[in-house]
């Protein structure tokens, strides 16, 4: 297969359709979504920003829903995170946590989904805040989402490569040390890119299978594990057991410690933004998307996690698995090797999934970045194959870029947590930015058709709060005593990028950095190639 893009110029892209006038624009973007009665000219609605359509539109709103779901993969997740729960707070506060936590994603993702509405790109989150806030806010916006991105495409990948080491260890004895997952990581990385260069159509095909392959694989681990012949905990254990591993006496710093297992497994629903140039109908597909992989999220994890520790037999030896991975362990106490094999297998294919969404959604933002001069080497990272109409520089960065994020983890694994905190600490704010952005302009931000209409401003600062509450708790000391290893450097990931924006910014950025403005020269010219 060949990986290499040719030239952009090998093909010259398809002729735009005819602009709409602003006045049909308006009358467009006051219709509520139940009012929608016909398609929109998805490209005549890009061309209204300056940009000429060069990525594939294969994508439909089931495809949408699903890349953003498959990012959020309660599979991976809620597996990787559910020792992390059992120390901090136990089961009351996995659930409690789970419950709280997505009802307040669920408002700010129905609030970012509004302004997805009014600017379907994909460059998503940063020419939101752009057109809303100006070009200093869309640069930070930017850097903390490509941040977030490449951090999360490590922190997922680095976990499939975590739970494939630990079935090897049960299937062969191998014993699961930290250079044996990095070359694990790295056949993922490849197959990961090797996956998106072949085109939109792959992903969106792989992200279908990935929603029912998730929600059959909890249906397969949760009924499993009720029916096995084994003991159960019992309904007051799971809802109201509390457990407080942290080294803090307050119970109140433990639960908010612990609301994190639900914090960090509700990240990336942002893709369906960044897939809005290759989605039909994206000013209602990609809002849908988000809204619904949200909500379908919240519901199937809360059963997972309720499922697994219902199954629970022996806390304080799930709590210290051999395996290293706490689920696991609950699989072998209750089946046995066998049963544990076949059940890690369905989460490991789900973790794979995850990662090969998350970089399609990575490539997107990178092309987007650079086509209006982000980033260093734009015009590389720009490029777009004429035969698969892809990304294709950009989705190798995608995966490049999470790899040496990830070296550090071979010398120092609190370096390494250093590095893929970004993906909370950078993906959350981004998304309320452009919410909080929206609220700002008042009467001046015109909302697209789908729309929260008078529950947006009330709604939106719901998000906002939220978003610069769970920020600070993200930065929070996780464990006591505090030492160089058990630091949490979420702050200090915070404020690094936040400084390595704000520098760019002022040696670069400022010069470089230019969105189409609406009436721009660039706009006018697009408007005379109009057929």
């Amino acid at each position: 297969m060949n990986s290499r893009a040719p030239p952009a110029t090998a093909t010259p892209p398809p002729p735009l359709p005819r602009l709409p006038s602003p006045l049909s624009i308006q009358r467009i973007s006051s219709v509520s979504p139940r009012r929608v009665s016909r398609p929109l000219d998805d490209d005549a609605v890009l061309a209204q920003f300056g940009y000429r359509p060069e990525l594939a539109r294969k994508m439909g709103a089931f495809g949408n829903f699903a890349i953003s779901f498959s990012v959020i993969c309660i599979l991976a997740g809620g597996m990787s995170l559910f020792g992390f729960g059992l120390n901090t707070g136990g089961p009351v506060v996995m659930l409690g946590g789970w419950a709280v936590i997505g009802l307040m994603t669920l408002l700010l993702g129905l609030s970012l989904a509004d302004v997805t509405s009014a600017y379907p790109t994909s460059g998503g989150l940063y020419f939101m805040a752009d057109k809303l806030g100006g070009p200093r806010w869309g640069w930070v916006t930017g850097w903390l989402n490509l941040l977030g991105l490449l951090g999360a495409i490590a922190g997922i990948d680095y976990g499939a490569a975590t739970f494939v080491a630990a079935f090897a260890n049960l299937q062969w004895g191998v014993e699961p040390a930290d250079g044996t997952k990095m070359m694990i990581f790295a056949c993922i990385l490849l197959l990961h890119g090797l996956l998106n260069v072949r085109g939109v159509r792959w992903v969106n095909v792989l992200n279908s299978i990935s929603v029912w392959w998730q929600l059959t694989g909890v249906a397969i681990i949760v009924g499993t594990l009720a029916f096995a012949p084994a003991a159960h905990q019992s309904p007051q254990f799971v809802f109201t057991h509390f457990n407080n591993d942290t080294g803090f006496g307050s119970t109140l710093y433990a639960c908010l410690i612990g609301s994190l297992l639900a914090g960090y497994t509700f990240c990336g629903y942002d893709a369906s933004s960044h897939l809005s140039e290759e989605t039909r109908q994206a000013q209602i597909s990609a809002p849908q998307g988000i809204v619904r992989s949200i909500a379908v999220s919240w519901g199937a994890g809360f059963v997972l996690l309720a499922g697994l520790l219902f199954a629970i037999q022996d806390y304080a030896g799930t709590q210290a698995s051999a395996t290293g991975v706490a689920p696991a362990q609950i699989f072998l106490d209750v089946l046995g090797p066998a049963g544990a094999k076949f059940l890690l297998l369905i989460v490991i294919v789900a973790m794979l999934f995850c990662g090969n969404a998350e970089v399609a959604a990575s490539s997107r933002m990178i092309y987007a970045f650079s086509r209006d001069g982000a980033l260093p080497g734009s015009g590389t990272w720009r490029r777009v194959s004429s035969r698969t109409r892809t990304p294709v520089p950009a989705v190798w960065l995608s995966v490049g870029g999470p790899f040496l994020l990830a070296l550090p983890a071979l010398y120092s694994p609190a370096a390494y947590g250093a590095i893929t905190a970004i993906n909370a600490v950078g993906m959350i704010p981004a998304y309320g930015i452009p919410v909080f952005l929206a609220l700002r302009a008042g009467r001046r931000y015109r909302p697209g058709p789908w729309s929260l209409g008078r529950w947006r401003r009330p709604v939106g600062w719901l998000a906002v709060a939220y978003v610069v509450i769970i920020t600070g708790v993200f930065c929070l000391p996780q464990v006591r005593p505090v030492t160089a290893a058990s630091f949490n450097y979420a702050g200090v990931t915070l404020a690094a990028a936040l400084t390595l924006a704000g520098l760019s910014w002022i040696t670069r950025g400022r010069r470089a950095y230019k969105i189409p403005a609406l009436g721009s020269a660039q706009q006018a010219d697009l408007a005379q190639d109009v057929v």
